[in-house]
């Protein structure tokens, strides 16, 4: 390994990362106390340039999707990510830094020395994530991933955003891990569904009937799309979108210049009505609600990417329930009973999606037939469910939220837990949506507020916006505001007044 020098110490800043090029390579440099580390300039998880990132109570917070690393090794301490960052060998001589061209070793495998069973349901977001958590953990006993669909796990966030856009082909959507992981990782791969669970002998079984026996267990089984129970629903050009093979059902259908009609103003939907308005199609969104995400991001921000909608020439109707698709053998239009008709070539559903927990009619379920889970993720001895399929406590109230990086969270703290760990949701709920080339970031989970103050105009981006309740940031919503979100991904941990919040945004 040879050592090259990248940058004199006084170069790096003290409140953020350095990026400089060693060989091609992007390197981070950071300062933690009067010492110096070397990481990888990119997010493991989307390439993110971590520069642009915010350091906070010893974290280092990725500026796109709010992955955190200790600034101290580069430990993995939030997902999206799934990795630890890669550091390099440092010396400063003479105030000019050196930096090895050859990351420091991993950690490898644990060694096989422990008899236990673990098995994982679902591959998606929160599958995955748990079985590479066991293993970061030190677990070596068995792991079994079980998961409907063929293949290893992948990124579902892109399927609405960039794959029905024709931006990224499906057989180009990330792979949450690659094989390699899986063989390296001894995690063992089951493509099947599983039928029923007891958890009183701790077994469950496949379709195949295929019986499992398991020491600790995580159900990680996701949402199934909620579909319309009315005439017409069931013609061939109707579709939901949740996976790898509707995003491809979508495509083969979908041609520039025919007319999409797009039930619901869900994320989904909206993402879907500027992902297909972008691939030609002429769109048309039936809308349940006057302004869309006005419950999520208030008013303004609801009404700036409504506009942003419309001026892409986006069709938005919020009257009048749908009544029925016309068609034989294709769809043709979609009429609502008020005797509003619109004609259609497809039609995307997009009315939300309901916890996959058939299997598990065993366990206790919630009205929305989730599972109740304490702190720690556990629904009973042995039995821990995490994402979309699991209710569980934040701030003192029974919550599901539908996030991607929270059901990573839930996860990992489950994972820790079937471990033997006491972790428990101490986090701040965040996730994005993209429109029309423009991300917003949404922190925090305010289902009521008493203020709201925006820096910047919803309207035209940058801005960010806070909501408070009795005086505490509550949520805050932002586009082209990535290091500031990142900076309050860690603030919002602890209660941040709104006035303190304002002082560090405006620094």
């Amino acid at each position: 390994m040879t050592l090259h020098r990248v940058a004199r110490f006084a170069d790096v800043p003290e409140d953020r990362g350095l990026e400089v090029s060693l060989q091609g390579s992007k390197i981070l440099l950071l300062k933690v106390g009067d010492q110096l580390r070397a990481y990888q300039g990119e997010c493991p998880h989307a390439g993110a340039p971590l520069a642009e990132g915010a350091l906070c109570h010893g974290r280092l917070t990725c500026p796109w999707h709010k992955a955190q690393f200790r600034i101290e090794d580069g430990g993995l301490c939030e997902p999206p990510a799934l990795d630890s960052l890669k550091r390099y060998p440092l010396e400063v001589r003479d105030d000019e830094v050196w930096v090895g061209d050859q990351p420091l070793s991993d950690a490898h495998t644990p060694p096989n020395d422990d008899e236990r069973t673990f098995v994982i349901v679902g591959a998606g977001a929160a599958g995955t994530a748990a079985a590479a958590a066991l293993r970061e953990k030190g677990f070596g006993g068995r792991v079994l991933l079980i998961d409907r669909e063929t293949g290893a796990g992948y990124d579902r966030t892109v399927l609405s955003k960039f794959v029905i856009s024709g931006e990224t082909p499906p057989d180009e959507i990330p792979s949450l891990r690659d094989e390699d992981f899986y063989r390296e990782q001894r995690i063992e791969r089951i493509q099947g569904e599983v039928t029923s669970l007891d958890a009183a002998t701790q077994s469950l079984r496949l379709a195949d009937g295929q019986s499992l026996i398991y020491d600790a267990a995580l159900l990680a089984t996701g949402g199934v799309p909620n579909s319309l129970k009315l005439p017409g629903a069931d013609l061939p050009q109707v579709f939901v979108l949740r996976s790898k093979a509707h995003a491809q059902q979508i495509l083969d259908s979908a041609k520039p210049g025919q007319r999409a009609v797009i039930i619901g103003d869900s994320f989904i939907a909206m993402e879907s009505a500027s992902a297909l308005r972008q691939h030609g199609l002429d769109i048309t969104v039936l809308a349940r609600h006057p302004v869309p995400f006005a419950k999520q991001f208030g008013d303004s921000v609801g009404k700036a990417i409504l506009a942003l909608h419309e001026a892409n020439g986006v069709m938005f109707h919020a009257n009048g329930e749908v009544e029925r698709i016309e068609g034989s053998t294709h769809v043709e239009a979609v009429c609502l009973d008020n005797g509003q008709r619109f004609p259609a070539d497809l039609v995307l559903v997009g009315i939300g999606v309901s916890p996959a927990t058939g299997p598990f009619d065993g366990l206790p379920q919630e009205k929305d037939h989730s599972l109740r889970v304490d702190g720690g993720m556990r629904v009973t001895d042995g039995l821990w469910a995490a994402g979309d399929i699991a209710t569980f406590p934040l701030n003192g109230q029974p919550q599901r939220i539908e996030h991607w990086r929270l059901a990573q969270q839930q996860a990992r703290i489950a994972a820790a837990n079937m471990l033997g760990g006491d972790e428990h949701y101490l986090d701040v709920p965040y996730f994005w949506t993209w429109h029309f080339g423009k991300n917003y970031d949404y922190l925090g989970h305010a289902e009521a507020w008493d203020e709201v103050e925006f820096k910047g105009d919803p309207s035209q981006p940058p801005f960010i916006g806070l909501f408070g309740k009795n005086g505490v940031v509550t949520a805050a919503v932002a586009c082209e505001e990535e290091r500031t979100m990142a900076m309050l991904a860690e603030r919002m941990k602890q209660p941040l007044p709104m006035d303190e919040a304002w002082r560090l945004i405006r620094g």
